[in-house]
């Protein structure tokens, strides 16, 4: 009797060991979601897979997601947004119970696959997504619109508070050609997005 009764305290001294951090079982597969609401079926799955105790079947839920620095109002501010809108990725052991328990969420459509087949996706395909949404913190990606023929003021270097007019906007390399008049001429300068601000 004394052997059973020292058992339970002895269990959580076992159960305090660190647990291994992955499933070797875990595969990445990515759910079809309402554009829009992706963030909401992140949040749903989460919660179901607890009300269903499913935690030890499902890794992480990520939304693929990369800073975009707009400039609204002559101010920046940095958003988050998504790149692969209507796909959430699911890090889980998949079994028919999970298969419903998430293809039942609200908003979500099904599993990226064919049929009732979920694919999971292969490493490489998971590195890229997981690779660009890294990348992407480290320098956000500049969203401003610019039209040709559009008063914008400089806002930095040697033309700072120089007005001029957008003549060429070079999307990826972020810059514009302004022309600025200097001394009564006419000269373009070529800028960054970030040194230039709409005029209202």
């Amino acid at each position: 009797m004394t052997d059973e009764l020292q058992q339970p305290i002895q269990a959580p001294e076992t159960a305090a060991e660190p647990q291994p951090e992955r499933n070797e079982r875990f595969r990445w597969y990515i759910l079809h979601a309402y554009s829009g609401f992706e963030r909401k079926v992140k949040e749903s799955i989460e919660s179901r897979v607890q009300a269903f105790g499913l935690g030890t079947r499902v890794g992480r839920v990520m939304i693929p997601t990369e800073p975009v620095t707009e400039i609204f109002n002559g101010k920046k501010r940095t958003v988050e947004r998504v790149f692969l809108p209507g796909y959430v990725l699911v890090e889980m052991e998949l079994d028919n119970e999970l298969w419903h328990v998430l293809k039942d969420t609200p908003k979500v459509t099904g599993f990226l696959g064919t049929g009732d087949k979920p694919v999971a996706l292969t490493e490489e395909e998971v590195s890229s997504i997981l690779f660009r949404s890294e990348t992407s913190k480290e320098k956000p990606r500049l969203k401003i619109r610019f039209e040709k023929n559009e008063q914008v003021r400089i806002t930095d270097g040697p033309f700072a508070n120089f007005n001029g007019v957008v003549d060429e906007i070079n999307e990826d390399r972020e810059t514009l050609k302004v022309m600025v008049t200097i001394f009564g001429r006419s000269t373009p300068v070529e800028l960054e997005f970030g040194k230039v601000d709409k005029i209202e």
